[in-house]
């Protein structure tokens, strides 16, 4: 198989050492707005370096990878699907619904694939909660709590690009509440602080939320997330139920420490950053979409999961600069 990965950032770089490294992978093509950084990429795997995104799709490939600036999703997804050509991209689609609603209807019309890249459904402790919610072993659920914490900020010309801390950094916690219950969000009442840094009040964002989602159930869920926890990266999900209670994240080395008597040691090595914590995942995925794209597998998550954690988080926005709860269906 002939794969085209567009970008070749961080996580981009990353995903070039996943691709080349898979069996099912027999050729690598990289471009990137910056040549000479997909030149270097390309180099240390193994695969070509192609100039620009023409060139790319005009070398044959069987799919296309999209890791690129979040402002260029949507047009890349239009692009290769008028390729005819499935394409896993990293979330988000775009900023926006009409933006994502329009990359889908190009999708939908050339009829090809489009995964999106939430690597948290491929993460064995949160496939565990799914199971466990799905074979009834907490009864009836009745709380959900998620904590996404960032060690430090992210650059701060970054920030007016991001679409805000709801739709860059919670969606993801949208996203597998919605995956790992099964249930949809119908209503949220959310806040922030920008105590933090003033890079972020400069941006109209906020360092740090939360908020409270009510689903379609009855199930409440508490969703916390900052960009300036210190101790380290921190993903976690509690689930709680008349019969048990479960956590997904809580391991030696959760950047967690408590403060009773014989409790465990600060952890020695807490999570760093994402790609250290989801590293397994991450290459689960891309396994995912080259089986995809050979036919053997359905769609783990298609452009349509996009869209309905982005309408929850954008409402969560609007929640929090009108200061009321908002439904989703509004």
């Amino acid at each position: 198989m002939r794969i085209g990965l567009i970008g070749t950032g961080r996580i981009g770089s990353f995903h070039a050492g996943v691709l080349a490294r898979h069996p099912g992978v027999g050729a690598l093509v990289v471009a990137d707005a910056d040549p000479a950084r997909a030149a270097a990429v390309a180099a240390a795997v193994g695969a070509e370096a192609v100039p620009d995104v023409p060139a790319l799709l005009g070398r044959g490939l069987d799919a296309v990878v999209i890791a690129s600036a979040t402002a260029a999703h949507a047009e890349l997804i239009a692009r290769a699907a008028r390729a005819g050509l499935p394409a896993f991209c990293e979330k988000p689609i775009a900023l926006d619904v009409p933006g994502t609603r329009a990359a889908l209807a190009a999708v939908a019309e050339a009829g090809t694939e489009l995964q999106l890249g939430f690597m948290r459904r491929f993460d064995t402790g949160y496939r565990a909660a799914r199971e466990a919610v799905r074979a009834g072993r907490l009864g009836r659920l009745h709380t959900v709590r998620t904590v996404t914490s960032d060690p430090e900020p992210p650059p701060a010309a970054y920030l007016p690009l991001s679409g805000g801390l709801f739709r860059d950094c919670m969606v993801h916690d949208v996203d597998i509440v919605r995956w790992v219950t099964g249930r949809e969000v119908v209503e949220v009442y959310a806040t922030g602080s920008d105590a933090g840094p003033a890079m972020f009040r400069a941006a109209g964002d906020v360092d740090t939320a939360a908020a409270l989602l009510t689903l379609d159930d009855g199930t409440l869920v508490t969703a916390t997330a900052t960009r300036c926890n210190g101790a380290g990266y921190d993903v976690r999900m509690e689930l709680a139920g008349d019969r048990d209670q479960l956590a997904v994240g809580l391991d030696e080395r959760t950047p967690l420490t408590s403060l009773e008597p014989h409790s465990p040691a600060p952890p020695p090595k807490p999570w760093p950053g994402f790609l250290e914590r989801f590293a397994p995942a991450y290459e689960a995925e891309l396994d995912a979409f080259v089986r995809l794209v050979r036919g053997e597998v359905p769609n783990p998550c298609d452009g349509h999961e996009a869209l309905a954690a982005l309408r929850v988080a954008d409402a969560c926005e609007r929640s929090r600069r009108e200061r009321r709860p908002v439904r989703v269906a509004d």
